[in-house]
This record gives C-alpha cells, sequence and structure tokens, in this order.
C-alpha cells in the first residue's frame, strides 16, 4: 500500500530530525569549522546529497539546530502564553530548566562552543535573538511586577546564572548538586 502525505511528512521530519541531531553530535564534539557535511552525512549514515534536500548548507544546519533547541527549552516558560510570569509558572520553568538540560547536554555544549567563537555566533544570532529578547522582556516583567529596582538586571542575572549553572552541570553532571541549586535559585530569585 502506499504511503500517505501525511506518513511522507513525519518521515522528512524524522530524517530531518536524525540529520540534525547527528550534526549537532559532531558540532559539539569537534566544533563548527572542524565538521564537514561528509562527516555529517556519514555519522547519519545518508548520502551527502540527501542533507543537501533538507538544509543548503553546513550554516543553515547550525541555525537549525540552535533554533530547534531554545524552541525546545523555551516552550516551558511562561505556559499559558499570557507574557506574565506568575510565581508558579517561574518554580514550572527551573524544574523544566534543570530537566531539559540533563536530558541535552549535547545541545549545551554546542551552545557554549558557539556563543564562545564570534564567527559562528554571527551565523545564529538572530535565531537566538527570536527567542532570547521574550524571554528576557517576561523575566523583566516578572521583576517589574515584583518591584524590584532595575527589573532588567535582574532579568539579566537570572539568565548569566543559568548559562553558569549549566556550564558547571556540564563540567561535572555526576557531582552537581541539582536539586539543592534549584531550591537555592527559586529561594534567591523569587
Amino acid at each position: 500500500m502506499p504511503r500517505t502525505e501525511e506518513q511522507f511528512k513525519e518521515l522528512r521530519v524524522k530524517k530531518r530530525n536524525h540529520i540534525m541531531n547527528s550534526a549537532l553530535d559532531l558540532f559539539a564534539q569537534k566544533g563548527f569549522d572542524a565538521t564537514s557535511i561528509s562527516m555529517i552525512a556519514k555519522r547519519a549514515s545518508i548520502s551527502k546529497g540527501l542533507i543537501y534536500n533538507y538544509f543548503n548548507s553546513k550554516e543553515e544546519l547550525i541555525k537549525a539546530i540552535v533554533h530547534d533547541g531554545f524552541e525546545k527549552f523555551f516552550v516551558e516558560f511562561d505556559p499559558n502564553k499570557d507574557g506574565i510570569l506568575t510565581d508558579e509558572e517561574f518554580i514550572y520553568f527551573i524544574d523544566m530548566t534543570f530537566d531539559i538540560i540533563q536530558k541535552n547536554l549535547q545541545f549545551w555544549k554546542l551552545y557554549f562552543m558557539v556563543v564562545s567563537q564570534p564567527q559562528v555566533m554571527k551565523l545564529v544570532e538572530e535565531k537566538l535573538m527570536e527567542v532570547l529578547i521574550p524571554f528576557f522582556r517576561i523575566m523583566t516583567g516578572f521583576y517589574e511586577n515584583k518591584g524590584y529596582d532595575n527589573p532588567i538586571v535582574h532579568a539579566r542575572l537570572f539568565g548569566a546564572m543559568l548559562d553558569g549553572i549549566s556550564l558547571n552541570f556540564m563540567i561535572d553532571p555526576d557531582n552537581f548538586p541539582v536539586e539543592e541549586t534549584k531550591k537555592l535559585i527559586i529561594e534567591k530569585f523569587i
């Protein structure tokens, strides 16, 4: 029996995700510049030409990976999408943040590689800002509603702290005090 249009779409999404995951592993291990389309094709066990059916270039591929990773991360932020973060939503976001960091360690390795290389950061900056600007706007509103002086500084401090936590967890995942850190963040930042 021939495949339906829906089955073709589903296969295409699976193949695209497989390519992205293969590229993510290589980018996180070897770096962006040291990873070629040929290496990605080999890791994905597909032809180099097939990658170009999904992505026009290696640059487009890294943009898609970064955008997808942050979309998955921030979909948990402000779950009802009303633009206002409540204390309960903030606590939920903290819990989900740690869960996402623990489950997607390769993505966070890639993220730190990207932000530490200006030429690679330029490739993904626009996509990254599409996600980060609304995050900081909502975080700023959260601290504004709580009556904090200079709420943007608190929002930026919170974002920088999440980066630091992610980096420290990445370095020593077996010994990082996840639960204690979550409790402390909630205590200090709400």
